[in-house]
């Protein structure tokens, strides 16, 4: 009963880390900020599942649903870093160029 209390207390602990995470997400001052604030949400829930795999002793099952969601994370972190790195080469190359976006558009 006491390796419960101490799992259980881990995970307040976490969803507590998630609020700070969550907070620098949503207000974040660069996009940067917000893609890693993501990725880290993810990897907490990450460890969250498997604690809670080992509350209800039904680690496999839960260790199998941590590993499929951290695949996930990974796949759509890779997916936002190449969507903002296309973003920002798009626009750095529009500013520097001397066109404007319309112009790029063919507006």
């Amino acid at each position: 009963m006491e390796m419960e209390s101490v799992f259980v207390s881990v995970g307040i602990v976490l969803l507590l880390f998630l609020v700070v995470v969550l907070y620098r997400t949503v207000i974040g001052p660069t996009s940067v900020d917000r893609m890693i604030g993501v990725n880290v949400i993810g990897t907490k829930t990450t460890i969250l599942l498997i604690i809670i795999g080992a509350i209800f002793k039904k680690i496999d099952m839960f260790v199998d649903l941590a590993i499929a969601y951290a695949m996930l994370n990974f796949i759509a972190s890779l997916a936002a870093a190449r969507l903002l790195k296309k973003v920002r080469f798009t626009d750095r190359w529009v500013q520097y160029s001397g066109r404007s976006k319309s112009q790029e558009e063919g507006i």
